[in-house]
């Protein structure tokens, strides 16, 4: 019966966003408030129909009901509580629930918090965020259904894919939609704006803090997608440039750009029509991320759907979403007002190059992703594009992105003095040589891009020390004065510091643990030893293992340095006999400056197992560097400037205040 309950929710939701798109929008054309009104409840109740329908889907699966086919298909009735709740998202049709949730969300969190907006701009707004919605919630119940009962109902379930069996990947869908469906909002803000007509720094303080709620979580749903590979897949990597890794990181990098952009639609009131676009775009590289990893185009374990017509279905609302939003562009976006000029040289300009390195790189990765399964789709060959590709032609892009990062800060608005900006980052500078010197000295030389990744880390951090040194007129001062000015910085300002410091260390991360890996495989039986990066590791012993739903053997390595026992670590070798599935867990020990990585293979026709052992210099740091970016950006979302609702309450205590003035 409640799986009855959920599906009927689900076909109300979508009669309901069929209103929440059509009143709104009608009215705010017609200047009438009734049906502008709708917009609120409406939205509201959108998202309890849907969060309704989900939770029904997630008691099926908790309480192993084998009677709905999409239970029987991805859970079984050993599997632990946290998986079988992650195995709601773990299928096509859970992800596309878990996909509708957040979109109706974010429309619900308009309407509830959106007080201080226009009410033609709010109503528009979640106009637009219902015809997304609309879309979707037709692409479930038409190709997606979740809720199709199976009879008769087999005794258990055929288990989820015991690579999706992790903590790393129960958290990081969640995470990665939040931040992928967050851009969203953004996009339907830009759609209302180009409707209105009308964008102005207002506008822009209303985007930025949706536009950083789904920076930040997308930011935490790529670092643990890209942890969970490290850990996980055993090869001891954490990016490999595959398209369903390039699926969510093109509209992180268009978010990047549209965060830097709106700053200066907010300040200085130019950039608008550019703005716009890059709203549009972020979330347009969403949908095309959908299509790819949900139309069959690629396999992996990312992908869930392999029937056509749901890939067709998806390039239909792709083509009307994106096409429709350029072309309102193309149409609106001519007419808007011009914003404030600025110099070359200025803090806009240093954003102007910024956004222009961004866009250059997201058209990279996107080329890089796209074009071979162009060829593949005309019949013309297959082309392989991977990590040199990438290598090559983005990471030089970024290069100047970070040069730019430490000097762009410092730069005011309108007209900014060069030689005066660069002459304060002479301590950065020292210290960067410093640690390039460092670093020269510590691995008897190169190689070159180690030099450079190890030169742009320290530049990054040091940069962002010394624009919080300059705000805060650290030594210039009293220390009581600086530490006053440092409490009364807005949080934007610690957010940027934060995050710009992040990606600092994240860039150290990177290179260190590409640039200085150590490796080392052989065939072992318990008793060998083997070195590796001034550690010496013996394999004593293994001994089976019996899970809740697999079974498998647990080896015993233990790691000495100078003698000394530093680690004991037990990697694992699992096997899932409802999916007939191998997995392999890997025994990582951290310190603050590397990773000792062992993998245990299968055993061997000669009685040994394959033993795979890597040193990572520096990889701690990319997922710390991850971490404070996103923290970064949490900080910058607390700023009491761009908290919705504001203007409402600033409206408010005008009134009380030309009340008690009367």
């Amino acid at each position: 019966m409640i799986p009855e309950l959920g599906h009927y929710a689900l076909v109300l939701a979508a009669f309901v966003a069929m209103a929440q798109a059509f009143l709104p929008l009608a009215g705010a054309a017609r200047g009438n408030s009734a049906w502008m009104a709708v917009a609120r409840p409406a939205a509201l109740a959108q998202f309890g129909l849907v969060a309704f329908s989900f939770g029904a889907l997630m008691h099926a699966h908790i309480v192993s009901d084998f009677t709905v086919l999409n239970v029987v298909e991805y859970s079984h009735s050993l599997k632990p509580m946290l998986y079988k709740v992650a195995g709601v998202w773990g299928s096509h049709e859970g992800s596309m629930m878990l996909w509708v949730l957040i979109l109706s969300l974010f429309g619900a969190a308009v309407a509830a918090l959106g007080g201080g907006l226009p009410d033609t701009l709010r109503a528009r707004v979640i106009g637009v965020q219902a015809l997304i919605g609309v879309g979707f919630l037709l692409f479930i119940l038409a190709t997606s259904n979740p809720f199709v009962r199976v009879d008769p109902p087999p005794l258990d379930g055929h288990d989820l894919n015991p690579l999706l069996q992790d903590p790393g990947l129960a958290f990081h869908p969640p995470f990665l939609y939040l931040g992928y469906v967050g851009f969203s909002i953004v996009f339907s803000f830009a759609a209302a704006a180009l409707i209105e007509g009308r964008i102005d720094p207002a506008w822009a303080r209303w985007v930025r803090p949706w536009t950083l709620i789904a920076w930040s979580a997308l930011t935490i749903g790529i670092a643990m997608g890209s942890w969970w590979a490290y850990y996980t897949l055993g090869w001891g990597g954490w990016w490999f440039w595959d398209p369903t890794e390039n699926a969510s990181f093109l509209p992180w990098l268009a978010g990047t750009a549209l965060l830097h952009s709106a700053i200066v639609v907010e300040k200085r009131d130019a950039l608008k029509s550019w703005t716009i676009l890059l709203a549009i775009l972020s979330f347009s590289l969403s949908l095309v991320g959908t299509f790819l990893v949900r139309s069959g185009v690629l396999s992996s374990v990312h992908a869930f759907a392999v029937d056509p017509s749901r890939g067709v279905f998806i390039l239909v609302l792709l083509t009307i979403a994106i096409g429709g939003s350029l072309t309102l562009y193309a149409i609106r976006a001519p007419h808007l007002r011009m914003g404030g000029l600025f110099a070359p040289v200025s803090r806009e300009g240093g954003l102007v190059i910024n956004n222009l390195l961004l866009a250059s790189g997201c058209g990279t990765v996107l080329l890089g992703t796209l074009y071979p399964l162009f060829l593949d789709a005309l019949n013309a060959g297959k082309v392989s594009v991977g990590p040199p590709f990438f290598n090559s032609t983005f990471v030089p892009l970024m290069v100047p992105l970070v040069a730019l990062l430490g000097v762009g800060p410092l730069l005011s608005w309108k007209r900014a003095d060069l030689p005066g900006a660069l002459g304060r980052l002479k301590v950065a500078a020292l210290l960067t040589f410093v640690a390039v010197v460092a670093t020269y000295w510590l691995h008897q030389g190169g190689p070159a891009m180690a030099l450079v990744g190890i030169a742009m880390a320290a530049w990054a951090c040091c940069g962002a020390v010394t624009e919080w040194v300059e705000r805060v007129r650290l030594f210039r001062v009293p220390l009581a004065d600086s530490m006053s000015r440092a409490l009364h910085l807005p949080r934007s300002a610690w957010g940027m510091t934060i995050a710009h410091f992040g990606m600092g260390v994240a860039i150290a991360g990177m290179t260190g643990s590409v640039c200085w890996v150590s490796e080392h495989i052989q065939s072992i039986r318990p008793g060998d030893q083997f070195d590796i990066a001034g550690y010496s590791v013996s394999f004593d012993k293994v001994e089976p293992i019996e899970g809740p739903n697999y079974q498998g053997e647990r080896g015993t390595f233990t790691a000495r340095s100078a003698g000394k026992i530093v680690a004991v670590m037990h990697p694992e070798q699992r096997f899932y006999p409802v999916q007939r599935t191998p997995t392999t867990e890997a025994a990582i020990h951290t310190t603050a400056l590397a990773d000792l990585y062992v993998v245990m293979g299968t055993k061997n026709a000669s009685g040994g197992y394959a033993a795979r052992a890597y040193h990572h210099p520096l990889v701690p740091w990319l997922w710390l560097g991850t971490v404070l970016m996103a923290v970064g950006g949490v900080v910058s979302l607390s700023d009491l400037r761009y908290r919705v609702g504001v203007p409402v309450r600033h409206r408010l205590r005008r009134s009380a205040t030309t009340a008690a003035a009367e």
